[in-house]
């Protein structure tokens, strides 16, 4: 029974790709622990297994006197043969044991030098389960990830990377980034699930980076490292900005992004569940990086701090609700997004605060039209401006050109008045 027992051991590790000798000193220490209990030995036991065999022996472990080190502990022991009878079925019972403990921990030490090395990466799952704290999402076959929602109020040590709004059905598919991957040899308890530990894996649906990665899926200009994601704010379920810049000059980072008739922003803003992405123009100067980070606001002018990285922004009475936004909303993702503080003031309460500002509204209209001038003018018949840029030395793209000295009906021969 003993050999037969080793032969099976043996074959298990083959297939399970488990080191031999590895599971055999396991299995070693786990029947000396179990020995030491069941037969009441004061000092221990020590178990050794024939290799060859699989016969198994059990020794008592009694102290020799003179070998009490200067801490009192003995250090040398006598090994006295108390192997009982029915070794080989206690034997089997802790190799089942050992083995699948073996096997749990060495798929998730699997995964986690796999997925370790991916963290900000996205992946696409099938939702499993979905309990009021967490869901458990499907990678592939044998790997799961976790992705929490938990109340902070009640479990403030917890994440919640879940947007307001969304909630998830079995076996529905969704994206998500991989935030976070635990590590199975650190010594934090995870709370479990039912018989199991909580998937190594952590994901998120609220990170700002998931929205980066859908942006390099949709478009292959920003996959290439042509056009360049710089800075991203979000408010999960409910409204995002993304600043974009361009490589190439002959190339419109926004309109990029957005895609022929909207497609490409339209795709990531269903995967987000219907959340608002704006899409606007970076730039290193920044006066015009905060003007653009307010759109769809007008911006009349633009007073930047250095010092204290302060913007004080002056937008037209009608423009104020729109700059700021509902709840400031508008407002507090544009500060995010350029990293500054930005204070919006109507042109009246303004006029008599800035008497002296060395930026006047002439050069601001000036520098938003510039903006303008580079890209084409042509506007269709329900007041949408072409967003590819303008031929060298023309008001107008190559599609569009011709189009324009037909029907100049449609053209705004006003650049402030398409911004």
């Amino acid at each position: 029974m003993a050999s037969a027992m080793m032969e099976a051991l043996m074959a298990l590790c083959q297939e399970k790709h488990i080191d031999e000798l590895y599971l055999l000193d396991r299995l070693e220490q786990s029947l000396a622990q179990s020995y030491a209990s069941l037969m009441h030995l004061d000092w221990g036991a020590k178990v050794t297994i024939d290799r060859m065999t699989g016969k198994i022996y059990v020794y008592k472990l009694v102290p020799i006197d003179d070998s009490m080190d200067e801490e009192g502990n003995y250090t040398e022991f006598e090994e006295i043969d108390v192997t009982p009878k029915d070794t080989s079925r206690i034997a089997a019972q802790h190799a089942k044991a050992e083995i699948n403990a073996i096997l749990r921990n060495a798929a998730r030490e699997q995964i986690y030098e796999e997925f370790s090395q991916r963290i900000g990466d996205i992946i696409t799952g099938t939702v499993l389960q979905s309990t009021p704290d967490f869901t458990i999402v499907k990678i592939r076959e044998g790997v799961e990830a976790e992705l929490p929602h938990f109340d902070r109020k009640r479990h403030p040590e917890e994440r919640n990377e879940r947007p307001n709004g969304e909630r998830y059905t079995h076996n529905m598919r969704l994206k998500a980034v991989i935030i976070d991957v635990r590590d199975p040899n650190a010594q934090i308890s995870q709370p479990v699930r039912g018989e199991h530990s909580r998937p190594s894996i952590v994901i998120s649906r609220t990170h700002p980076e998931l929205i980066r990665r859908l942006f390099e899926l949709e478009v292959p200009e920003i996959y290439d490292g042509v056009v360049e994601i710089r800075s991203i704010a979000r408010e999960a379920g409910a409204r995002s900005k993304v600043a974009v810049s361009s490589l190439d000059d002959r190339l419109d980072p926004v309109g990029a992004c957005v895609g022929p008739k909207g497609s490409r922003v339209r795709t990531v803003v269903s995967e987000l569940r219907g959340e608002r992405v704006d899409v606007v123009l970076w730039s290193d100067d920044p006066a015009r990086c905060v003007a653009n980070a307010l759109s769809p606001a007008k911006v009349t002018r633009v007073v930047i701090d250095e010092e204290t990285n302060y913007a004080t922004v002056v937008v037209p009475d009608d423009q104020l609700s729109l700059a700021i936004g509902k709840e400031g909303q508008n407002a507090r993702l544009a500060a995010r997004l350029t990293g500054m503080h930005i204070d919006i003031k109507n042109e009246s309460l303004a006029a008599g605060m800035f008497p002296k500002t060395p930026a006047p509204v002439e050069e601001a209209e000036d520098l938003v039209g510039e903006e303008s001038t580079h890209r084409c003018e042509f506007v269709s018949p329900s007041g949408v401006q072409c967003r590819n840029m303008a031929r060298p030395g023309s008001r107008y793209c190559g599609v569009h050109e011709k189009m324009a000295l037909v029907d100049s009906a449609e053209v705004s021969d006003d650049p402030d008045s398409l911004i």
